[in-house]
């Protein structure tokens, strides 16, 4: 049976880095695997009075539906500010909402922090890693990947011309896989 993948990047920019390593990564998936590229940047910004209220956002129904069909998420994430970009952090918030209808409960993820610094997303790496602990999903937890330098990596189209690079990604989802088939 096809296990379906959700990419859920944090970073807005059309020439994103984060963008381009996480879609890279996610190339790297064996048959069996249907990747979704899950857009965030229409999403409302939380607010608990819409589920309240019954007056949910057609944003927020559209992701939670689809989210409800995923088997698990590749989470990509630049840092901002030495956390995750907001964007990133209401996805998660929609998501969760309302209590005891978290679309996230029990889905294995993978965390790939981007950056074009030395500290490649150890900050946002970690804030995300906490909340996905409180949102119940198995993380890998090894291979840890940063990103850093990412400027150094990437050729003008935005592919990794780093072999070590491919080989590490490819190490990175090699876990991710096995864990997937693990809560299977």
């Amino acid at each position: 049976m096809t296990k379906k993948i959700a990419l859920i990047v944090g970073s807005l920019r059309k020439k994103s880095y984060t963008r381009a390593v996480g879609t890279q990564a996610a190339a790297l998936l064996p048959k069996g695997f249907e990747l979704v590229d899950m857009k965030i940047s229409d999403l409302a910004l939380y607010n608990q009075d819409f589920d309240d209220e019954n007056q949910v956002p057609e944003s927020w129904q559209r992701f939670r539906k689809q989210m409800a069909d995923i088997d698990a998420v590749i989470f990509a994430t630049p840092e901002y500010n030495r956390s995750m970009p907001a964007a990133l952090k209401n996805a998660l918030d929609v998501g969760s909402r309302p209590v005891g209808q978290s679309i996230w409960n029990g889905k294995p993820a993978l965390i790939i922090s981007v950056s074009p610094g030395n500290i490649s997303g150890f900050g946002a790496n970690h804030h995300l890693r906490q909340s996905l602990v409180f949102l119940n999903m198995p993380v890998v937890a090894q291979p840890e990947v940063y990103i850093g330098k990412v400027r150094d990596l990437l050729d003008d189209n935005l592919k990794i011309i780093n072999p070590g690079t491919t080989a590490f990604l490819q190490t990175a989802i090699n876990t991710f896989v096995d864990l997937v088939k693990r809560f299977s």
